[in-house]
């Protein structure tokens, strides 16, 4: 059995819908663990104290689009500890 999940999703949402995942993320980073539940598919998630956030924002005439990435250790997980080393 292995310890890894992977939860990816692309689909279309009102503004409202995406709004409520962004929520059920963002109770979950204050908690320090939970699940959280994407369309109907649910995965356990333990959060860091440090986190590595990046955040890329692109408009263009036609189309806006806007990507925040989140990483921690998971062996620090629920502890306090330092955030993973920033590869930029």
């Amino acid at each position: 059995m292995s310890d890894t999940a992977e939860l990816k999703k692309k689909q279309t949402l009102t503004r409202q819908e995406a709004a409520a995942w962004l929520v059920a993320i963002a109770e979950v980073l204050t908690a320090g663990a939970g699940e959280i539940d994407l369309a109907g598919e649910r995965i356990s998630l333990p959060v860091a104290d440090q986190l590595r956030a990046e955040i890329e924002i692109k408009t263009s005439p036609g189309e806006s689009k806007l990507e925040i990435e989140l990483a921690w250790s998971t062996a620090s997980a629920g502890q306090t500890g330092t955030a993973p080393e920033d590869d930029t």
